[in-house]
């Protein structure tokens, strides 16, 4: 299964840096598509996320909102390459 992995971020979100630096980090080890996503880009993004940036999806599913874990960030990706998502 290919993994995708989204970043949704927005200008001057001190968490964001922090999410984007932890998915480079893992990125080196374990191979993913990664995107990042200004929600100021689209209205509708700004106001779906507007208050929870960092947004994190794994293969469009939510991961992680506000805060990063890299090793729960490990865990989930590690299940998707093995297929299983719990």
């Amino acid at each position: 299964m290919d993994l995708k992995v989204q970043l949704y971020t927005i200008k001057g979100c001190s968490l964001c840096v922090v999410a984007r630096e932890i998915i480079l980090r893992v990125l080196e080890e374990i191979p993913f598509e990664f995107h990042e996503v200004d929600i100021e880009s689209k209205d509708d993004l700004y106001e779906r996320f507007k208050e929870d940036v960092p947004v994190v999806l794994v293969n469009g599913e939510p991961a992680f909102t506000r805060r990063l874990s890299e090793r729960k960030l490990r865990r989930i990706l590690g299940r998707h390459r093995l297929g299983r998502r719990g």
